[in-house]
């Protein structure tokens, strides 16, 4: 049995978790998430946990059941806490500025990138060099953290760039000069 897929969800107060058919609907005080299950997986509420079981142990179910805990899991915890990604500018005039729910980058090209945020998506520029992404589906703020690291991805001698701030980067080292 899968080590992920066996493990029950609790549900914290505040937090509701209604399943209609294959659809499973996760409410809380941040919002409101949903997922449809695939036939292979049984989703079920026992004692304020969710407990997720596949029918048989088909290479596809198996599959399934551990894909589909987490995302339940990130779901719960999404309504309830909340995700969020903080990215790091690193360059000489590279700068973030908040206008309004927008944020402008200078990242040394020949012109601003403007960031539009998508329903469910707060952007905010900590700091000239630090922007915050925030919101409560996990898959979403990823999403939107790697468009804006891919706007100017880290260079590898320097580092200039955009990187997440949990991200290790590696120098790499310069030509060395000639005999």
């Amino acid at each position: 049995m899968s080590r992920i897929g066996k493990l029950p969800i609790a549900i914290p107060a505040g937090v509701t978790v209604t399943i209609n058919g294959n659809v499973v609907t996760v409410k809380g005080k941040l919002g409101e998430l949903s997922e449809t299950i695939k036939p292979g997986v049984n989703v079920a509420v026992e004692d304020g946990h969710v407990v997720v079981t596949r029918i048989n142990d088909q290479k596809e179910n198996r599959a399934l059941h551990g894909m589909y805990r987490a995302k339940i899991a990130n779901m719960v915890k999404g309504v309830s806490e909340g995700f969020e990604k903080t990215l790091v500018i690193n360059g000489v005039g590279y700068k973030a500025v908040q206008q309004g729910d927008k944020v402008m980058l200078t990242l040394g090209l020949s012109h601003q990138v403007c960031l539009e945020p998508i329903p469910g998506i707060k952007l905010t520029v900590i700091s000239p060099t630090e922007v915050k992404v925030s919101g409560i589906d996990k898959a979403v703020v990823g999403q939107v953290a790697a468009n804006i690291r891919a706007a100017r991805k880290p260079e590898p001698y320097h580092n200039y760039g955009i990187h997440y701030s949990d991200e290790v980067l590696i120098k790499k080292e310069g030509k060395t000069a000639g005999k």
